[in-house]
């Protein structure tokens, strides 16, 4: 892949190494220093993550505060629906253009990872695995990845159809329970993740990390995949904006949650990178790359690519808290 030897050229020049000298604490050495790691695999989530107001303000708050209470008008279909796709043995996307799901198979059922948007996850997750050949009946269990509406609004309807297991951390339960207008209903509260938690399905198994940092509850999460018979693991980012309430006690929480995600991933070997947006990983776009014989994975950014977006997340994160200070 051109990309992929683009990178591979910036890397070996130096440009773009994830373990560069100490970063000088000011916004511009950290934006910078996220741009570098950055290079042309996560440019999206440099744009969303350091692309800030001067300020330190939340770009999107205004908007949340001028619609809170309102019902939310569904995007036209055209505008988020995408074809499911395969993109390892046993690994699935069935998201959206905008917001992701993964189904893993497993000898014993399917772990789903998010829910995504209501509108979105009849057509996305269940009409999407029948157009794969796979049963959504045998949804075991969905790991929601954080309590907002495009990642968790899916739950209940598998929840209740299908009596799939809903596994949530346990701030972001107490915050969806206080709900009263989430659009296809709150799930019944189910299981609380716990750190280091293995979820087990057959002969697969998903290891959950506490990231608290996007919400309290935040899960972020490490499992195996096969591609054409060959086992490589996943880090899978569980939360990366910063539209929560800001603080430098809360970014201190962020960022060291991404250390802990760093070092986790770098303990299991982990290679790819999955998010629950596109705009993060590039699912939309990677998972229709039609590979050629003896291809790699465009999935696969090595563990270089993984500290790399690991370092994106933290350094973003710093130049944010800066901000706030007006530094």
């Amino acid at each position: 892949m051109k990309i992929k030897s683009a990178t591979a050229l910036l890397m070996a020049m130096g440009l773009m190494s994830a373990n560069a000298a100490p970063v000088p604490d000011t916004i511009d050495a950290h934006v910078l220093a996220a741009q570098k790691a950055a290079g042309l695999d996560f440019p999206g989530t440099l744009e969303v993550l350091c692309i800030q107001p001067a300020d330190g303000s939340d770009p999107s708050a205004a908007a949340r505060a001028a619609n809170a209470g309102r019902p939310r008008k569904d995007p036209p279909r055209e505008s988020w629906y995408a074809e499911p796709a395969q993109v390892f043995d046993n690994v699935y996307w069935v998201g959206t253009k905008i917001n992701s799901a993964w189904a893993i198979k497993t000898s014993a059922g399917i772990i789903l990872l998010d829910t995504m948007y209501n509108y979105a996850a009849e057509t996305e997750i269940v009409d999407g695995l029948k157009k794969l050949g796979l049963d959504p009946a045998t949804i075991k269990y969905v790991i929601v990845s954080h309590g907002h509406g495009d990642h968790d609004e899916g739950a209940k309807m598998l929840q209740d159809r299908y009596g799939t297991r809903v596994i949530m951390g346990g701030p972001d339960w107490d915050a969806i329970t206080k709900a009263n207008n989430m659009p296809g209903g709150v799930p019944k509260r189910d299981i609380v993740a716990t750190d280091g938690q293995k979820v087990t399905l057959g002969d697969e198994t998903v290891t959950i990390l506490l990231t608290p940092g996007h919400t309290l509850g935040t899960l972020s999460m490490i499992f195996p995949v096969k591609d054409h018979g060959k086992t490589l693991t996943v880090a899978y980012s569980g939360g990366m904006g910063f539209n929560f309430p800001r603080s430098p006690e809360r970014f201190d929480t962020y960022i060291a949650s991404v250390k802990k995600f760093a070092d986790a991933a770098k303990a299991a070997g982990a290679t790819i990178i999955f998010s629950n947006h596109s705009m993060y990983d590039q699912a939309w776009i990677r998972s229709r790359w039609q590979r050629k014989a003896g291809e790699e994975s465009p999935f696969v950014v090595g563990a270089d690519g993984v500290a790399r977006y690991a370092t994106v997340m933290s350094e973003c994160a710093k130049a944010a808290k800066l901000r706030l200070k007006g530094a």
